[in-house]
């Protein structure tokens, strides 16, 4: 059973850090393609980060410079480094997952992902 599971949110002021972890389970972690989608109060959901499973990196223009996303394949586990925080980052952020293939290009559609952790708040005050 595949399992995601987030942490490492919570609420600071603007210009600070986090670090956003999601450990997974009951899968092959290196062949995945995963990504971060974040979601402020609305139906929308935006990736901001993917990395594929050979490692190519795509960030949206929002958060490029100030994010990083990586992973440990040897501890199954996804990171989401935020830098220079701002108030519209705030949202829920979701760690997303999947055992196909996902083109550069489409990395940042929320339906080629079709396994989700529950998120984790994150909160950015001015």
């Amino acid at each position: 059973q595949v399992q995601l599971a987030e942490s490492g949110g919570g609420s600071v002021q603007a210009g600070g850090s986090l670090r956003l972890s999601c450990v997974t389970s009951g899968f092959l972690f290196r062949v995945y393609t995963f990504s971060w989608f974040r979601q402020s109060p609305g139906p929308e959901r935006e990736g901001v980060a993917s990395i594929a499973r050979e490692g190519t990196i795509r960030y949206s223009d929002s958060v490029r410079g100030r994010f990083t996303i990586s992973k440990d394949n040897a501890e199954n586990t996804l990171y989401l480094e935020m830098n220079n925080l701002k108030p519209e980052d705030t949202a829920m952020y979701y760690c997303v997952a999947s055992p196909q293939l996902v083109l550069y290009w489409y990395s940042f559609q929320a339906d080629q992902y079709p396994f989700w952790g529950q998120g984790t708040q994150v909160t950015v005050s001015s």
